[in-house]
């Protein structure tokens, strides 16, 4: 299918992230973060929600990230493979603890940024533009035990502190930045989205709002740096995205799917627009909830908003006033209603292509800044032929139909986009799950669930797919 395409410049690409590619956890003079300890299996989510305390590993569990793809060692064929698709773009993300091992040393570590400079330089030898998410999910562990991670102020200078030694860095090799990654995940995964764990007798509610302050003003104050250290800078931040819909147009219901809706805007309103809006504070009211800020916290988010918003889209979402239709919730992370009108994946993720659409029209309406989609996908299994060809067109299918309302967003409604980068562009472990076979890239990596495999890399059929879209900048689907 040929339709109008998008505007010249577009940063066409895909997205990794650390902690579910890298592998290395234990190279380089790396330390332990909270990622390394999130198994495997049925203590997955009890983990990542911090009900289940795990500050080091065990021989009990499998921990998939520990080595992932191992990217660490192969990150050459892999951005060959990606220049080969036609990359402008490539999402990564820094692990916090390469940099500073345990979070609170002097300065940071040479062999950590030392890697992540090569990674640039093979990026630029090829023109693709790095796009880095400073933190996603990860946390020193040192940080976690000694100090509480972001419950504790003291967080916001450690971070700062690796924020001055990459932006310092690579000045002159990356322009677009994110700070937190689904910053809105503190509230739903708090120990694997923050290194957040509860103490007997806390509130919850109350600890997550203030961690969440702490990653705001954070959020904020590199803002400011970086485009100090470079001007030029372009710092996002970036959200789990999808809008909620109304179960019924009983006006309770709608209701209901707007105040889902001001949950997840929460972060990214302080974010692009500087302040604590008047919902939260009144939630913050009606719950007993008291931030503590310093004098100058206003200030600081005020005068220190992003430059654009990114998000990732894989689902909208579905609510309902009635605590007893409500109860009928399924999917992850995620608590959704089924929607009727909607196909769902293998993991129960809901494929609605016009709620893209309908999400970048509510984000840009909202807050009149760029947006860029750096996560968008489909996971499913992917099982190779007799030659070992992965023939997976219910992938391209779903891309096609995304990027199609994605260009109408852009060119019927206006909305400005500065690129998509989907998510797994090649094969990782699942954060949700910690699964291999819940595939999402262009590219196979042979390995499976338990951890066997060659880890040889192989192209899909939507690798050449989606070459021929990024060629005809979106023209030809």
């Amino acid at each position: 299918m040929s339709r109008k395409g998008l505007p010249e410049g577009f940063l066409w690409g895909g997205a990794t992230a650390a902690n579910q590619c890298e592998g290395g956890y234990k190279e380089g003079g790396r330390g332990l973060a909270n990622v390394d300890v999130v198994p495997a299996g049925k203590d997955r989510f009890p983990v990542a929600l911090g009900e289940l305390r795990m500050l080091e590993c065990d021989d009990a569990h499998y921990y998939p990230g520990h080595e992932a793809i191992d990217m660490y060692h192969h990150y050459k064929e892999d951005i060959a493979l990606f220049a080969e698709m036609g990359f402008k773009c490539y999402r990564l993300s820094i692990a916090w603890s390469r940099i500073f091992p345990n979070g609170d040393e002097k300065g940071p570590n040479e062999e950590g940024l030392k890697f992540y400079e090569n990674i640039f330089d093979e990026c630029l030898k090829y023109g693709i533009e790095p796009l880095v998410t400073i933190c996603h999910f990860d946390a020193p562990m040192h940080l976690i035990k000694t100090i509480g991670a972001w419950k504790n102020r003291k967080m916001i200078d450690y971070y700062v502190a690796y924020c001055d030694a990459i932006f310092r860095r690579y000045k002159d090799k990356v322009k677009y930045w994110l700070t937190f990654n689904e910053i809105n995940m503190l509230l739903h995964l708090p120990f694997m989205g923050a290194g957040v764990l509860f103490e007997e007798g806390d509130n919850k509610e109350q600890v997550k709002y203030q961690a969440a302050h702490h990653e705001l003003v954070a959020s904020a104050l590199v803002t400011k740096l970086g485009h100090e250290i470079n001007p030029d800078f372009k710092i996002g931040c970036m959200l789990a995205a999808g809008n909620t819909y109304a179960n019924t147009c009983a006006p309770e219901d709608v209701w209901e799917s707007m105040q889902k809706d001001r949950e997840n805007y929460f972060f990214i309103d302080v974010q692009s627009r500087g302040e604590y809006p008047n919902y939260a504070k009144k939630m913050f009211e009606k719950n007993g909830l008291t931030i503590k800020m310093q004098d100058e916290d206003e200030a600081i988010l005020k005068n220190n908003t992003v430059d654009f918003i990114s998000f990732s889209y894989y689902a909208s979402r579905l609510t309902s006033a009635d605590p007893e239709v409500n109860s009928k919730t399924e999917g992850n992370v995620f608590a959704t209603l089924k929607n009727p009108y909607l196909k769902a994946s293998e993991w129960g993720w809901q494929i609605d292509p016009l709620g893209l659409r309908i999400t970048m029209n509510s984000l840009y309406d909202r807050y009149q800044k760029p947006l860029f989609i750096v996560e968008n996908g489909l996971g499913a299994v992917d099982i190779p032929d007799e030659n070992g060809n992965i023939n997976d067109v219910y992938r391209i299918e779903y891309l096609k139909a995304h990027i199609e309302a994605m260009i109408d967003a852009v060119n019927e409604d206006g909305v400005e986009l500065l690129g998509y980068t989907p998510w797994g562009c090649i094969d990782l472990v699942s954060a949700s799950t910690g699964e291999m076979k819940k595939r999402y890239g262009f590219i196979y990596v042979d390995k499976d669930n338990e951890g066997n495999g060659t880890l040889k890399r192989s192209k899909k059929a939507s690798f050449d797919w989606y070459k021929k879209v990024i060629e005809t900048n979106g023209e030809c689907l």
